[in-house]
């Protein structure tokens, strides 16, 4: 993997995250990572930007307020398997490192790990969080989908470092 500006990344946006699916990382002392398809890129306060969400019942959540960066992993499709796993047990539950067989590597801006295996990453800063609030939903059938009233917070995370595979 080589590292490239966060400036020449190419991708599409509407795709990689829905259709794709990624693998989250948070916590350096023991990382968990997690699957997630919501989320988004773009520029806010003059930097570039990965967000992502993650709900308050999640392994992942405490990890992320605990220690405020992360990693976006995107893996080969042969891999989908890990992101199904990954997507399905809870890091509190089990060592989804060993039970998936991907393997962590040092970031190089954070303490939180990269995946190995992947063909892009990106290292983020989280620089800005908040809760959605049911109260501002313009269409009221989004409350339906959180019957455990469970809303996710969206954590903004400044992308300092792109590696993406070598083609």
């Amino acid at each position: 993997m080589r590292r490239i500006p966060p400036a020449e990344l190419t991708l599409k946006p509407f795709h990689i995250l829905d259709q794709r699916w990624a693998l989250l990382v948070a916590g350096s002392a023991k990382p968990n990572p997690m699957t997630v398809s919501w989320g988004g890129f773009g520029t806010l306060w003059n930097k570039p930007v990965a967000t992502v969400y993650v709900r308050p019942t999640r392994h992942t959540f405490g990890l992320l307020a605990a220690e405020p960066a992360f990693t976006l992993n995107f893996l080969p499709e042969p891999l989908r398997g890990v992101l199904d796993l990954c997507g399905s047990v809870s890091g509190r539950d089990a060592d989804k490192w060993q039970a998936s067989g991907v393997k962590p590597v040092p970031s190089k801006c954070i303490p939180v790990p990269r995946v190995g295996d992947a063909e892009l990453a990106l290292e983020c800063r989280v620089v800005a969080s908040f809760d959605f609030d049911p109260k501002r939903f313009l269409d009221p059938t989004i409350v339906d989908l959180y019957p455990r009233q469970d809303f996710h917070r969206a954590f903004i995370g400044e992308v300092l470092a792109v590696w993406h595979a070598e083609s």
